[in-house]
């Protein structure tokens, strides 16, 4: 049986849960839900953990407990306890830079001005680890970056959000069962 992890950004407390930078937390929500799991705390790791098979694919979620600037430690003990290499992982985040709704999947690139994909770097050791970005943006202009990513969605944002993690959740399956660049393919172009 294969094994994947997916890694959802976001950060801990009742205070972020609904905010736009928890994208990658509520994404794994709604396949927990999907598939009839929840998330469970785990001693072996700072987060929460739940899993469930499709087909062929026991696929793991953890949701780290750490704040989004420290989740890289979390995100390398992950693939040590799971016996994973990092392109059996897929991270899930949100990016300020996409339009809101949009998603793409790559496996490797620069962190962006995203706290948690450069602490992630930084416990790599470098940009190559497979990530599935959520567009959360514009951020209006004059606007602080860290400010619109720390607040709850506008209404028009709102209507949308429930698309976005769906079309996320199921880039996230297809990517467990047929690997990132047939994943690329086929929703990059959406």
């Amino acid at each position: 049986m294969t094994e994947r992890l997916l890694f959802g950004l976001g950060n801990p407390g009742s205070r972020y849960r609904k905010t736009r930078h928890n994208a990658g937390w509520q994404t794994l929500e709604l396949l927990a839900e999907q598939h009839g799991t929840a998330f469970k705390r785990t001693r072996l790791l700072h987060g929460e953990v739940a899993d469930f098979r499709a087909g062929d694919v026991r696929l793991r979620m953890l949701q780290p407990s750490s704040f989004m600037n420290r989740v890289g430690p979390v995100y390398r003990r992950a693939l040590q306890v799971f016996d994973l290499a990092p392109e059996d992982a897929l991270v899930v985040v949100d990016d300020f830079a996409l339009s809101f709704g949009r998603i793409r999947l790559r496996a490797e690139g620069r962190p962006g001005g995203h706290n948690g994909l450069k602490s992630i770097q930084d416990a790599m050791g470098g940009p190559a680890y497979p990530r599935i970005r959520l567009g959360i943006g514009p951020v209006p202009e004059g606007q602080d970056p860290a400010d619109y990513v720390l607040k709850r969605s506008d209404a028009a944002q709102r209507r949308e959000l429930p698309d976005l993690l769906e079309q996320a959740a199921a880039a996230c399956l297809f990517w467990a069962s047929a690997g990132l660049q047939e994943a690329m393919n086929r929703f990059n172009a959406l």
